[in-house]
């Protein structure tokens, strides 16, 4: 698994061949007649979606105040006919980042913490290994991603903890990098930010962005929880494309990765949130957070190395940068403001370009897709007069030779599988309780002569042997992949150790019974 860049969760890009959806689109509704950008962008949204399977998908355009263009795209379920509209509910990922911040910025401006303020300030139970780090973070830290810390995910997408439990444990994983040194995307530090600010405003994170941000804004089918989608409403279901067609799967309960993460929202409520953007921060005549604040949002904090999956999100840029929960490039001469969102099954772009006033959200209910942010791409280009150039086709070449290098990988690794071999121990030997101090306990039980592991709610599967003692955790959810688990067998013959690989490798050592 590889992290998409601006996406909450850890996911790998994958590659579909193309294949004949049928394309079932809402009327558009608009603020006034579709302007002449837009034109032929229906048809080729239809075309890319058909290329990369991607079941539905919703957009919205909003150009000098006005929303020119909201709609949407497909089914809302593959084998349906219910069709995507404006207002059809998607996951928007760590499009959230962008409201976490501005919601701190809202306290911020009231008196109530300050960004540059140590965070133990307002929570003396937060902790980092690095003492400097613990005794100098600050919000502004936290919100641009140079703590330090790295990675930590486990803490929050095996679903096992609660945010103050992930907050705390974050306190045990050893920085990756001197405090303050370097750009590393943590998902884990802004469910510390969010929960600083619930600590300052007296309400939980979700109360309060619901009572500063979504209700002023008129946002009422946004959603901060999986628990409030409405059951039997116009809600998308998520898509898995691991055996190249799209699957659905289960909304994944991102309660615990809520700042980080947990927005549920349709293009109609969305394009409210790009309108407050692009306007200064003003709704209906009423400042909910000043433009100074929403200008220090789009101020370069971190730098990001712009090389590797960052440089797909930059294109022709010259830099890259983090400010506060905006990623930022120059793009034509202006700069580029934009957040992805991927969780299981759902894959999402917002983006700004605040000098020539235009936004966009695009939303999709298939995870690992690019075509949000080729369409992004594509109607920014139409706004600024720029040559016509096929993003989509552009993005999903890069996905597919990424997808390629990955199955030769997985190929060669199986050519290497020494065959013929048997587990050290009978089945019932690797059976136990497994524990990384920092991430929790992994699970392993028999069941009808099977293994099976369990580590949190979210990866629970059997195991299948490989070689000697490795075994592939075939996860029963789709959207967790397959991944793979090593035991170490001690001079007594008993299982001891475990390594378990996802996006990154986790030591457990065996619990004595």
């Amino acid at each position: 698994m590889a992290r998409i860049p601006g996406g909450v969760t850890i996911t790998s890009c994958r590659a579909w061949m193309a294949a004949g959806l049928v394309i079932i689109g809402a009327a558009p509704r608009v603020g006034r007649a579709q302007a002449a950008p837009l034109a032929g962008l229906d048809r080729y949204i239809e075309s890319s979606m058909r290329a990369w399977k991607v079941p539905g998908l919703a957009m919205a355009v909003v150009h000098k105040g006005q929303i020119v263009l909201a709609r949407g795209y497909g089914v809302r379920r593959v084998g349906s006919a219910d069709p995507v509209t404006d207002e059809t509910l998607f996951a928007i990922g760590s499009a959230t980042k962008t409201f976490t911040a501005t919601a701190i910025g809202m306290l911020a401006e009231q008196g109530k913490l300050g960004l540059d303020e140590p965070v133990i300030r307002y929570r003396p139970d937060f902790q980092l290994v690095d003492p400097v780090a613990t005794r100098e973070a600050t919000l502004r830290d936290l919100l641009s991603h140079r703590t330090g810390l790295a990675g930590g995910d486990f803490l929050w997408a095996t679903g096992e903890f609660g945010r103050d439990e992930i907050v705390r444990r974050a306190g045990t994983i050893a920085p990756a990098w001197p405090f303050r040194s370097h750009f590393d995307y943590s998902n884990v530090m802004f469910i510390a930010a969010g929960q600083v600010a619930a600590t300052v405003a007296g309400q939980s994170w979700d109360d309060l962005v619901k009572t500063r941000i979504l209700d002023p804004l008129g946002m009422p089918a946004t959603v901060t929880s999986v628990r409030s989608l409405p059951a039997g409403g116009n809600v998308a279901t998520p898509h898995d494309p691991t055996d190249g067609e799209p699957r659905p799967v289960a909304w994944r309960n991102m309660d615990n990765t809520a700042a980080a993460g947990g927005i549920n929202s349709n293009v109609r409520d969305m394009a409210r949130w790009l309108q407050f953007q692009l306007g200064g921060g003003a709704v209906n005549g009423r400042q909910l957070v000043g433009r100074s604040f929403l200008d220090m949002m789009r101020k370069p904090e971190t730098l990001i190395q712009r090389d590797g999956s960052w440089a797909m999100m930059s294109p022709e840029g010259h830099f890259m940068a983090y400010g506060l929960g905006w990623i930022m490039s120059d793009y034509r001469g202006r700069q580029l403001l934009q957040h992805g969102g991927g969780i299981d099954g759902m894959s999402a772009m917002v983006g700004l370009l605040p000098e020539a006033d235009i936004g966009i959200v695009v939303l999709s209910n298939l995870n690992g897709n690019q075509l949000p942010l080729a369409v992004m791409m594509r109607v920014f280009d139409a706004y600024l007069q720029a040559p016509d150039r096929d993003w989509s086709g552009e993005y999903h070449q890069l996905v597919r030779a990424a997808a390629a290098a990955g199955k030769a990988e997985e190929q060669q690794r199986t050519r290497q599988l020494v065959a013929g071999t048997s587990p050290t121990l009978p089945l019932a030997g690797y059976v136990g309780t497994y524990r990384e101090p920092t991430y929790g306990d992994l699970s392993v039980t028999m069941e009808n002569r099977v293994l099976r592991a369990r580590f949190g709610p979210e990866f629970v599967g059997r195991l299948e042997h490989l070689q000697f003692d490795t075994f592939r955790a075939v996860w029963d959810n789709p959207a967790r992949e397959t991944n793979y688990l090593n035991f170490t067998i001690d001079v007594t013959r008993r299982a001891a150790e475990a390594d378990l690989y996802l996006w990154a490798p986790a030591h457990f050592k065996r619990v004595p019974e």
